[in-house]
């Protein structure tokens, strides 16, 4: 986070020479009453007043511009600050959503909050903080007494203010935990509105919704009566001790200690000292989550640090070995892989069979390096697919996954897979898959624009299209998690005949299917149970297991 951030150094170095500047112009309007009381008044001289004037104008319009150049910066800082870290900020939600198995659009939110922070006004008050002991020192300088009731009231705020952080704080954080969960569960219900509606869950959804939603308001609440609370106190204690200064310094003036103009000048320039201690807790709950969106942010960008370049392998022929691959996710004591081992030499084509929550999309995630392993090896041509730099391997990838999700982009585009290749590559695959017929037939052809995920597309389509998606490129490994559960009769013979296709071209196959016609033209079968391989071998070999009879005797002891 430190070495993304150092681009934008120079932005905020200028704005702090702004703020240092744009303080000492404060000090105009103190120095203009000063000199009007002590000298225009008592000498008459009109044309003092009026070069006074003069230059407490020009002052001004100096400060202004200075301010509006700040606010300026700050806003190309943090255009800066997204150019620089949202595409890695994007990368890592999408390597943690990979492996955890759920999207994180939050902390999208929380670069965004960070971002907008620093071109509001709270970051302006934190930039003229610092200069409150300059406004100190001129108070001192007026004499002893002001300056020591100055810094005995910036003391006192000060201490007010971080008891707001400790009396604010709890229910904030509680409040934008409660929001997250919330988001999440939106974006998960808005995901799946068919189910919803088709099966009368609103009800019973919104009030699962609405817990969330009622402790996100209700610590919200009281987060926001105790800021408003504090911030009032403050302001009480600002603008109290503001006009007790002006006693104190009549009392000065009757003591014949001090000037009219001094008295005057010292309320004006401890208002100025204390004002970005109040701008400060006011803008106290942007402050609080900009400082938490931070911390996510450097903590997903830790866990998702760029390594070290490494050499670019040559692509690779498809030869591919599990080692002893286990799988235990977070939170779950039971494994869903143990101890998986096999191999396949290029252009195999190997199919996984077992009954349902066996760990057959477990292993398929794991074969390309979307999930990390908790014990064991991938590896492709001999290489660990961990060691493999990702945008290198993935050119060499086919991955279909059992949920086929269309992005909101031309058809062309997901075929393409975003890339900048040739459009007869697009069509090649297109063609491969046995989907460029359809796709013609669409109202704009392979520029039709599909909707977000898909929608507009049938089942069969986005899987077929998924299919075009993964051949794309002339991949050496491809992986197909369950590519017929969509297809009628015409998209199974399609599939086969892409897998034939394939299987010509040298490339390796891995398919997660039960159909018989899938898995008649496969050379290898790996049977899972339980996370645990209970058989492996030539095609013939595993079906003659399989179909092996039971013999009656030992039906009869079964049934006894």
């Amino acid at each position: 986070m430190r070495r993304l951030l150092t681009p934008s150094h120079g932005y905020f170095v200028t704005a702090a020479i702004f703020s240092l500047a744009i303080n000492l112009l404060y000090l105009a309007g103190p120095l203009y009453m000063l000199q009007v009381y002590d000298r225009v008044i008592s000498s008459a001289s009109e044309v003092t007043l009026l070069m006074l004037t003069i230059a407490l104008l020009l002052a001004f319009a100096a400060l202004a511009s200075l301010d509006m150049v700040r606010a300026r910066v700050l806003t190309r800082a943090s255009i800066r600050l997204d150019r620089n870290i949202a595409p890695r900020v994007m990368s890592a939600v999408i390597d943690r959503s990979a492996a955890s198995g759920g999207a994180r659009s939050q902390l999208l939110r929380d670069f965004d909050t960070f971002r907008q922070f620093i071109t509001g006004t709270g970051v302006h008050a934190i930039l003229d903080l610092p200069w409150t002991p300059v406004y100190l020192a001129v108070i001192f300088a007026l004499h002893p007494l002001l300056g020591a009731f100055a810094l005995g009231s910036a003391i006192i705020l000060i201490l007010m203010a971080l008891f707001n952080e400790w009396f604010v704080k709890p229910p904030l954080l509680e409040s934008n935990e409660a929001a997250s969960r919330n988001y999440n569960f939106s974006e998960m219900s808005l995901r799946n509105t068919e189910v919803v509606r088709a099966m009368g869950m609103t009800a019973g959804l919104l009030k699962r919704w609405g817990r969330d939603r009622k402790r996100m308001l209700e610590r919200q609440v009281a987060a926001s009566d105790r800021a408003a609370t504090i911030q009032s106190m403050i302001r009480f204690l600002r603008l109290s001790m503001q006009s007790l200064i002006l006693g104190l310094g009549a009392y000065l003036v009757i003591e014949r200690l001090s000037t009219a103009g001094a008295m005057f000048a010292a309320s004006i320039l401890l208002g100025r000292a204390l004002q970005p201690v109040e701008q400060i807790v006011g803008s106290w709950r942007g402050l609080v989550s900009a400082r938490g969106a931070f911390f996510r942010l450097r903590e997903l960008l830790a866990a998702a640090q760029t390594q070290d370049p490494r050499l670019t392998l040559p692509r690779p022929e498809g030869r591919l070995s599990v080692e002893a691959l286990s799988c235990v996710p977070p939170g779950f004591s039971k494994p869903i892989l143990r101890n998986v081992s096999f191999q396949i030499e290029p252009g195999e084509v190997l199919g996984i069979i077992g009954p349902s929550g066996a760990g057959k999309s477990t292993l398929a995630r794991h074969i390309v390096g979307v999930q990390v392993p908790s014990a064991g090896a991938v590896r492709i041509d001999g290489a660990d697919v961990s060691s493999w730099i990702r945008t290198s391997l993935g050119q060499h990838l086919g991955y279909l996954p059992q949920d086929v999700e269309l992005f909101a982009d031309r058809v062309a585009a997901n075929i393409g897979r975003f890339s900048d290749g040739e459009d007869r590559e697009i069509i090649l695959a297109a063609r491969m898959a046995g989907v460029h017929e359809m796709i013609l037939r669409l109202p704009e052809g392979y520029d039709t624009q599909i909707g977000e995920g898909g929608a507009t597309l049938s089942g069969g389509y986005r899987q077929r299209i998924g299919l075009a998606r993964a051949v794309y490129g002339n991949p050496s490994l491809v992986v197909l998690d369950e590519p017929s559960s969509n297809l009628d009769s015409d998209g199974d013979a399609a599939l086969a005949n892409c897998i034939m296709q394939l299987k010509k071209r040298g490339t390796t196959v891995v398919i997660i299917s039960h159909r018989p016609s899938t898995i008649g033209i496969v050379d290898k079968i790996l049977m899972l149970r339980e996370g645990v391989v209970e058989m492996f071998g030539p095609r013939a070999e595993v079906l003659a297991r399989l179909t092996r009879p039971v013999p009656i005797h030992a039906v009869r002891e079964v049934t006894t």
